[in-house]
């Protein structure tokens, strides 16, 4: 599920504006973005926490040349799901919508890649001479 599959699906949901969804969705973001940044963690109940990590610098190697490459110290993003959140994903809680309780939606199967495969190719038939 993408950015816009998200909006669509709440868009219908809460019977909204698909414009008015938009924003709250991208405003969450930009406040998320703007707490890490200012090292500020961010806390969803029932859903996870997003926070910045920091990473020491380091030494690492160029894998074409093996030459020894200095990596600079750098702040990465993490989230860390919540109890919730996981115990819906395993199944074990069902997912509470606005009607009442719902079972957690089964994953979807993967589509899978169809591939076919080249006919073997036959031996070619050894000639022997005799001497």
């Amino acid at each position: 599920m993408n950015k816009a599959e998200i909006i669509d699906s709440v868009s219908a949901r809460l019977d909204l504006a698909k414009r008015d969804v938009t924003d709250v969705v991208d405003a969450f973001i930009e406040e998320t973005k703007k707490a890490l940044v200012r090292g500020e963690k961010v806390a969803v109940s029932g859903f996870g926490v997003f926070e910045a990590s920091h990473r020491k610098a380091r030494l690492g190697r160029n894998p074409r040349t093996g030459e020894t490459v200095k990596i600079k110290a750098t702040k990465i993003p993490k989230f860390r799901p919540g109890t919730e959140f996981k115990a819906v994903v395993n199944g074990s809680k069902k997912v509470e919508t606005k009607a009442g309780v719902k079972k957690a939606a089964p994953k979807k199967a993967a589509a899978k890649k169809v591939v076919k495969k080249a006919a073997p190719k036959k031996a070619a038939a050894k000639k022997t001479t005799r001497r």
